[in-house]
């Protein structure tokens, strides 16, 4: 896997302080698309042991409230493969801290048998997130006053409450 971007504070894409890992890959291909050129897989720099080292970390500060993974798509099947066992040395590390991804792919997307996002690594991810926000960005849908989202048809969908009621729970929306 390829990263193009590790952002170390950022507050722009999750609640609070954050660290961000753009990873690279993206067949999703989205209709202005804020980062085309991250659809490429060999985009930017490999994602190795010591990227992982480096991102464990940034997260070290009391300040940081958690990782956002974004893309390219965290949900590219060659991409999950990677970030699984990333994500549960993050959570063994730091268990107070949350972890968020964005994904073009919808939730019942990565829930689907036979969907080209879902692979063996998918519920394991899934289980390790605090949020996810789903959904392809849509031009025609666009709206800057939407968090932490640039189209209304994606969700913020908070996984801890909707694991626990068995139904999509979305976070509330404060603006």
């Amino acid at each position: 896997m390829y990263y193009g971007e590790i952002k170390d504070c950022d507050i722009a894409n999750g609640e609070g302080v954050r660290v961000s890992l753009f990873v690279s890959g993206c067949t999703n291909h989205c209709e202005h698309c804020f980062q085309p050129q991250t659809w490429d897989f060999e985009y930017g720099q490999p994602f190795t042991e010591e990227t992982e080292a480096h991102i464990l970390s940034l997260l070290a500060p009391s300040y940081v409230n958690g990782l956002s993974l974004l893309g390219g798509e965290p949900f590219e099947p060659k991409n999950q493969r990677v970030l699984l066992p990333f994500l549960r040395r993050v959570k063994a590390a730091y268990p107070e801290k949350t972890i968020w991804a964005f994904s073009g792919f919808t939730y019942e997307e990565l829930l689907s048998e036979g969907s080209y996002a879902r692979c063996e690594a998918t519920d394991g991810i899934l289980s390790l997130l605090d949020v996810l926000v789903d959904g392809r960005f849509v031009e025609a849908l666009h709206d800057i006053s939407l968090r932490f989202r640039g189209s209304s048809n994606q969700r913020l969908i908070d996984l801890n409450a909707t694991r626990e009621t068995g139904r999509i729970v979305l976070l509330p929306d404060r603006r």
